[in-house]
């Protein structure tokens, strides 16, 4: 049996978890709580046993030695990666706190990353890589990186539910904030979905992005049905900010408390700051310099990276100094990741630069 295998199965397995995790929520029953805890390792284990034997695929097929053949060079590898980081992080809270709420969280953003993988068919083959690519300083550099995105990814998980909890009235800033960016998020993924179910294209997903994405709705040719795609996501936001005290409700039956989840928030942030100045931009920088004779390019890459560094000391800086707890910090933690993603995902997908080669 190859990674493929692996790799599939733990796909399947924070899926069915996902699901699991969000029926307990519901139904709050500690039976279902166990099985979705049990599928979550089940498919963390296959998934460690994926990324080891794609690391022995692609050192033998290099044969440039062990740690120049880490499987972090394209874009496939890399989502694998986060997500293998981001459900570590999600079990250590898990067993810490003794709670599997955070799982309903947590875990979608692991099987929407997987379920982008699938739907995009983007190249799951070990490629060769290119010159810049070939150093010593990718091992540190990108693991680096994607153990603090999986941090990060974990406090906008746990800062989203903090703004769910403390927030009742719905003119409260807050609550239309958080609201509204579930309702955003909700309508990207729904309308890309719509897209890739339509078109069934297996193409490289920064193609998809520029040729397919939105044609099906907003970016119809059809004026009717820009029309109704723009009026159903309006729909969708205001019914977002209608019944978001739904959610609300749901939390409060669990023993999460505010305290916990500003405590997860910030310890995340802690953990995942220092290794991203460390590995994401001083490791990123000597890499650079080797590579391309420069330590910064202002690279769009590099750029963004700093905006996400600079969202997330603002967020340390009030926490740490101005005394900051509660909404507002939340409400950064929020937005550093909504940084990240796009840091990752829309500098590579929809940017060109030194680091485009990502998205191949």
């Amino acid at each position: 049996m190859d990674s493929s295998f692996f790799f599939g199965l733990s796909t399947m397995a924070y899926i069915g978890a996902m699901m699991i995790y969000i029926t307990y929520v519901f139904f709050k029953k500690e039976q279902v709580g166990v099985v979705a805890t049990t599928v979550t390792i089940f498919g963390f284990i296959a998934h460690t046993l994926a990324i080891i034997i794609r690391w022995k695929e692609f050192a033998d097929l290099s044969g440039m030695g062990f740690i120049r053949s880490a499987p972090l060079t394209n874009l496939y590898e890399s989502l694998t990666f986060f997500v293998w980081c981001l459900i570590l992080g999600y079990l250590v809270i898990e067993f810490r706190f003794r709670n599997r709420s955070f799982g309903a969280f947590i875990t979608p953003i692991a099987g929407l990353a997987l379920a982008f993988i699938d739907l995009t068919g983007m190249s799951k083959e070990i490629q060769p890589l290119v010159p810049a690519l070939k150093s010593n300083w990718l091992l540190a550099h990108v693991t680096m990186s994607f153990i603090a995105y999986a941090a990060f990814a974990l406090s906008f998980s746990t800062g989203l539910m903090y703004l769910i909890m403390e927030t009742e009235k719905k003119n409260e800033p807050a609550y239309i904030f958080w609201t509204l960016t579930f309702g955003i998020f909700a309508v990207l993924f729904v309308t890309m979905g719509i897209d890739f179910l339509t078109f069934q294209v297996k193409v490289r997903p920064e193609i998809f992005i520029h040729s397919y994405l939105f044609r099906t709705s907003f970016l119809n040719p059809a004026v009717v049905v820009k029309i109704l795609s723009w009026a159903l996501a309006g729909t969708t936001l205001f019914l977002a900010w209608r019944y978001g005290h739904i959610l609300r409700t749901l939390l409060v039956k669990f023993s999460i408390t505010p305290d916990m989840l500003d405590e997860i928030t910030y310890k995340s942030i802690a953990v995942g700051f220092p290794i991203f100045t460390l590995g994401g931009l001083i490791f990123g920088a000597i890499w650079a310099n080797k590579a391309w004779g420069v330590y910064w390019s202002w690279d769009p890459k590099e750029t963004w990276s700093l905006i996400t560094w600079f969202i997330y000391a603002f967020y340390l800086h009030g926490r740490m100094v101005r005394g900051w707890k509660g909404k507002k910090v939340a409400i950064v933690a929020v937005i550093g990741f909504t940084a990240v993603i796009f840091t990752y995902l829309g500098v590579n997908l929809l940017l060109s630069g030194l680091h485009a080669y990502g998205s191949r």
